[in-house]
């Protein structure tokens, strides 16, 4: 059968896998981004401020644990986002996630938009589930396992191959 060898070279079947080396880039932007507006919310109001939910919540060393998750989400958003470090700092990344996900978030359900009630003021929302905490845990784990992709700073870090090592590498 000739006709997968055919399709193989067609341009709009090979056109995906040219593009695979940049599907990182919105999944990094997303998940680094949202981390470091997390991160950078409780700073400004004071990690104090989370530390008191946290006591609220019975979670040891609430003061402590509310700078380590400020710290968390500002360094490793940071570190996602330019594309550097990702299997390193995913590690407390999705601690922070898992303990937000059982401490908060699995009490309300799966669904993160919930409609509490339709006003003439407009619609008002209920608690958040634990969606997008998955969908975080996923762009973190995906990152990890596959990579940042070609536009990272972890891609400019690594040494090129020469033409002679790149030859030899398509010969393979």
């Amino acid at each position: 059968m000739q006709s997968s060898g055919f399709l193989s070279k067609v341009a709009l079947f090979s056109a995906p896998r040219a593009a695979a080396v940049w599907a990182p880039l919105p999944i990094r932007l997303i998940v680094g981004f949202g981390f470091l507006a997390h991160g950078y919310a409780k700073l400004s109001r004071g990690p104090g401020t989370f530390g008191a939910v946290l006591d609220t919540l019975g979670v040891p060393l609430p003061q402590l644990l509310a700078w380590l998750t400020t710290l968390v989400e500002l360094i490793g958003g940071a570190a996602v986002l330019a594309g550097a470090f990702i299997p390193l700092v995913s590690v407390p990344m999705a601690i922070v996630l898992l303990t937000a996900l059982f401490t908060v978030h699995s009490q309300y359900g799966f669904f993160s938009v919930k409609f509490a009630e339709v006003a003439p003021t407009g619609i008002k929302f209920g608690p958040v589930g634990y969606e997008i905490i998955l969908l975080y845990l996923a762009g973190l784990a995906a990152l990890a396992v596959g990579g940042p992709g070609r536009l990272s700073l972890e891609a400019l870090m690594r040494p090129q191959p020469t033409s002679a090592e790149y030859k030899e590498g398509i010969a393979k």
